[in-house]
């Protein structure tokens, strides 16, 4: 638990987050591939294909190798997509969706961070018009998530402007700690997967939460403590105990097509699949 309050007289700290299988049980951009599929963004093929790949991520995500042909992949296939059609489609499905599988120990971590005076952080690698809404729903003060370039029409260009993956997102940490005034060495972080180990050490209380096989070994090497959540809860089940005040701001440090996401890792399944199959 955590009960030191932070002081007025001391540097501003703040606990950075990653999102999917950390604050939430699952894929935050795969749980919406059947409203993407009912507002017209994916087809019925690519709907079922997204549930055989959320069991494939939920088993074990992808590698750096995988997560860089895949950034390949969506930055041509989120060409032409309109980005207020998949902020309207969030929007409306965001509580039915996500708040049932947003981790109990990872809201209670939330608010204690809150209540010991810490910004709190989401960085993920996901877009913002998935993150953001997320992050609004927890009552973070900030979102680090990806970015594509948005034309005059509206569109995604299919262009990437920023990709919060690895070494970028501790360099996002560091820029926040700059501007924002936060003292890493006694910042919190926590994440699942071993490509964020960058953001994990670039703070003085990094966590291993659900850690995947490599991560977990990093954190035994490193001493790092490791976290299990698995009691996924909706929020309001929580309240008044979880409470969600006014937050500033959310700071969208970057943003990406929700449907290219969940399209990319439907082209990566197909390839896993295709290459275990005897010759």
């Amino acid at each position: 638990m955590l009960t030191l309050v932070e002081n007025c007289f001391s540097p501003r700290t703040a606990a950075f987050f990653d999102l999917d299988k950390t604050v939430i049980a699952k894929s935050s951009t795969l749980t919406f591939s059947k409203s993407f599929y009912q507002g017209g963004l994916i087809n019925r093929r690519a709907v079922l294909r997204t549930a055989y790949t959320q069991f494939v991520f939920l088993a074990g995500g992808a590698d750096h190798d995988q997560m860089e042909r895949m950034r390949e992949y969506l930055s041509a296939l989120c060409k032409g997509w309109n980005v207020e059609l998949v902020k309207e489609i969030v929007a409306e499905t965001l509580h039915d969706l996500i708040d049932p599988i947003i981790y109990d120990e990872a809201a209670t971590l939330i608010e204690e961070h809150h209540a010991a005076g810490r910004d709190v952080v989401i960085v993920s690698t996901s877009g913002a018009e998935v993150v953001e809404p997320i992050g609004e729903l927890l009552g973070a003060d900030r979102v680090v998530a990806t970015r594509m370039v948005v034309g005059d029409d509206g569109c995604f260009t299919g262009e990437v402007e920023y990709y919060a993956y690895g070494p970028t997102k501790a360099e996002a940490i560091k820029e926040l700690a700059v501007s924002e005034g936060y003292d890493l060495s006694r910042c919190y972080a926590y994440s699942d997967s071993a490509t964020d180990v960058p953001m994990l050490e670039s703070v003085g209380h990094p966590h291993a939460v659900n850690p995947d096989r490599a991560l977990r070994r990093e954190a035994t090497l490193r001493e790092w403590p490791v976290l299990v959540f698995d009691r996924p809860v909706r929020l309001k089940q929580r309240l008044p105990a979880f409470s969600m005040p006014p937050r500033p701001a959310l700071v969208a440090v970057a943003a990406v097509g929700a449907a290219a996401v969940t399209a990319g890792l439907v082209w990566y399944t197909s390839r896993r699949r295709a290459a275990a199959l005897p010759t």
